[in-house]
């Protein structure tokens, strides 16, 4: 049977008034609420955990060399006071490797045995050492080696109960369609430090907004895709430089996820300067308003 060009023309706009039904709003249950507030509810756990971002509490860039550690005012790298002797140590780092030499008197842990000198970084591992309520452990960021320093006792983690948030909404549960990336594609990302890598990236989501279609390119997170996005509400009521979440990939056989904006939460840098967040890439700002998720947090002063 031949088509006429009227019939044809039908045709197109009924297939694209179904792709664009396909990515509209995802099925939620019946206490989805609740969902969202258990969600939350892990969320400040997570972050009041004993090494948990509210309980981050420095991290001290280390020159090469020698580094002196403690709570005393002249050391190179300055615990809190009280919470560890004014010199407790020494972190040499040299050829790309970090050795901590403990001071006499001084106890630190590593799985809950003292010690007084052991290799901290050399090259890939970078086990953790605790003294008191301290721990810490050293990080690698590009040509960045430091220390990251914990701290157990934080009374203003103590009483948080949780950022503010857009009241939960079924329609920012969206349903997206996932285009594959070929094997090994990555994209750009550039972090607060302004060091940019070439991060993994699986794929593509497809998804509408009030009928407009958009896309975020998605980040290899473990057993998930790993979202970094800006959006217009980052002007003036979310966080400025963007906000995170985690996507399912597709089951089996499908190529349509949800995204699920409600699960929109602050990255670390949001709330804590001794940590060094990724920025969403420019594909990632969409010009639209995401009102859904965490916001901006309000009057956190830091750790």
């Amino acid at each position: 049977m031949r088509l006429c060009s009227f019939q044809i023309i039908i045709l197109l706009l009924l297939f694209a008034a179904c792709g664009q039904t396909e990515l509209g709003p995802a099925e939620v249950p019946n206490n989805y609420s609740e969902q969202i507030e258990e969600w939350k509810q892990n969320r400040v756990e997570s972050l009041k955990a004993p090494t948990g971002w509210l309980r981050l509490s420095g991290m001290f860039v280390l020159e090469e060399g020698e580094n002196t550690f403690g709570s005393g005012a002249d050391r190179d790298v300055r615990f809190p006071e009280g919470a560890i002797p004014e010199n407790a140590g020494t972190f040499i780092y040299e050829n790309g490797h970090v050795v901590m030499q403990v001071a006499d008197g001084v106890e630190v842990l590593h799985d809950e045995e003292s010690v007084s000198e052991m290799v901290l970084y050399d090259g890939e591992e970078a086990p953790r050492v605790e003294h008191g309520s301290l721990e810490w452990f050293v990080i690698t960021r590009d040509d960045i080696t430091a220390i990251r320093l914990y701290n157990k006792e934080n009374e203003q983690a103590d009483a948080f109960t949780g950022f503010p948030a857009y009241p939960v909404d079924p329609e920012w549960k969206r349903k997206a369609r996932f285009i594959p990336n070929p094997e090994g594609a990555t994209i750009s990302i550039v972090n607060v430090l302004g060091q940019q890598v070439d991060a993994r990236s699986p794929g593509v989501l497809e998804f509408t907004i009030n009928g407009e279609t958009f896309t975020l390119d998605a980040l290899e997170g473990g057993e998930r895709m790993f979202i970094i996005l800006g959006d217009e509400t980052n002007r003036t009521e979310t966080y400025q430089a963007g906000r995170y979440m985690y996507i399912d990939y597709p089951e089996d056989g499908s190529e349509y996820t949800v995204i699920d904006f409600n699960k929109a939460y602050n990255p670390p840098c949001a709330f804590n300067v001794y940590t060094t967040c990724q920025l969403p890439p420019p594909q990632n700002r969409l010009e639209t308003a995401i009102t859904a998720g965490e916001k901006r947090p309000v009057e956190w002063e830091g750790l």
